[in-house]
């Protein structure tokens, strides 16, 4: 077969990498039809997950930057996911000046092997993958406030005898506990059509890790490892109870609430989070008052409402974190009955929610001082003050914009900016 004889798949896409035309060569080399395809699905679907996450931004830079495209070798996945070697020319498509998409046109290479035609995987590659199936980044949601409560605790004097070991089982077991429930969120929203309706992938922190459809786990897979996380964070709670008193089953209250939240916020049928705002309430209290209090009570085995206090301003940062993720999934999550509370206000009134947020966590701060909860140096937090009202103008004029993910990455940075200083201003 000559050159001219083999046929040339044309597929083009918006910035987002949603598909808007997909040519009768294209039906005939992936084995799709263009009703299934535009408009409802991504590029990525055609490639294998280690070459989106190792290669594919820098070959659409380099489109963007060269008029004449970026040719490369790579391997592409048909719909019944047999694997070929391809050539592909991608350039960067433009209206008015105006960058608005890509086109790709793509002819296998028959005589290749898949194997020769694939893409290096760098180590490095394979470690972003981890971080995609679990999300790695959002455990500082989970760092933070159990060493803030310790140092909290210690600060007040309730914390006498510090353990190493206790810190480390408690620090391990809500780590695994959180990345359980990670997990089992990408897996229900998944398999409810939740996350495969949403098309902003681009956003990055828009419809989950992305892990299945990028073929990095399965389905079953990631139901296993979300099941083998919340047992390790069992197996590390009954260490903890093994260095408590005579009240150390109390600490399965905690354990329980967590590990409730972790499967059921997503999981069915209670499905928490689709039901007018109760997922929200879950995140700020599972990620704030009662991880403070039950790290204190790991360390203690004393229930301290101050340390419940303490948390306060901990999960609404938290839930500000969710709450900002939930505007470029709100068309999708509203579509596949999501209803949490950025679904039910729409994106403008939501906009004004996020404030009322970050301004519920600075004033809660100043609070626990004002109430003796903290000393002064836990007021070192508001130096965030700033950071969160800058977010929170970018919110407020850019909700239904691509530029919002600038504010998804910078609400995450203030709840751990926030938290380090409380930290670093009680330690000091």
């Amino acid at each position: 077969m000559t050159e001219s004889d083999k046929i040339v798949s044309v597929i083009t896409c918006d910035v987002e990498g949603r598909i808007e035309t997909f040519n009768q060569n294209a039906e005939k080399l992936f084995g799709y039809t263009s009703d299934e395809l535009v408009g409802k699905k991504r590029v990525s679907l055609f490639s294998p997950g280690m070459v989106v996450l190792g290669h594919i931004e820098n070959w659409l830079k380099n489109a963007r930057e060269n008029k004449k495209g970026y040719k490369t070798e790579t391997v592409f996945v048909r719909k019944d996911g047999s694997e070929f070697a391809a050539k592909i020319t991608l350039t960067a498509t433009m209206k008015d000046g105006k960058h608005i998409g890509y086109c790709g046109r793509t002819t296998e290479l028959a005589d290749v092997k898949p194997a020769e035609a694939m893409p290096e995987t760098t180590l490095l590659t394979k470690f972003i993958s981890i971080v995609a199936i679990t999300r790695l980044p959002f455990l500082s949601a989970t760092w933070i406030p159990i060493i803030a409560s310790i140092v909290w605790g210690i600060q007040s004097g309730i914390i006498i005898d510090f353990n190493w070991t206790t810190f480390a089982l408690v620090f391990l077991g809500g780590s695994f506990l959180h990345l359980a429930a990670n997990t089992y969120n990408d897996y229900f929203d998944w398999t409810s059509g939740t996350d495969q309706l949403n098309n902003d992938y681009f956003l990055q922190l828009s419809g989950g890790s992305r892990a299945i459809e990028l073929g990095l786990i399965s389905e079953k897979q990631l139901f296993k490892l979300a099941t083998v996380f919340l047992f390790l964070s069992g197996i590390l709670g009954l260490g903890i109870m093994t260095t408590l008193g005579e009240n150390k089953f109390e600490l399965f209250y905690y354990g329980l609430a967590g590990a409730f939240s972790a499967y059921f916020y997503t999981g069915y049928p209670l499905r928490l989070v689709a039901r007018n705002g109760i997922g929200e309430l879950l995140i700020g209290l599972n990620y704030g008052p009662l991880m403070t209090m039950g790290s204190v009570f790991a360390l203690t085995g004393i229930h301290s409402w101050e340390a419940f206090y303490f948390g306060i301003p901990l999960g609404i940062l938290t839930t500000a974190i969710l709450w900002i993720n939930q505007f470029p999934d709100r068309a999708s999550d509203k579509i596949a009955g999501k209803n949490h509370l950025v679904v039910m206000l729409g994106l403008e009134k939501s906009s004004w929610g996020y404030l009322i947020l970050m301004i519920s966590a600075f004033s809660s701060i100043y609070l626990l001082f004002l109430y003796e909860i903290t000393e002064q140096g836990a007021l070192l937090g508001l130096l965030g003050l700033p950071i969160a009202l800058y977010y929170s103008y970018q919110v407020m004029t850019k909700f239904d914009t691509r530029e919002l993910a600038g504010a998804n990455w910078g609400t995450i940075g203030i709840h751990s900016i926030t938290g380090s200083l409380i930290i670093l201003g009680m330690y000091i």
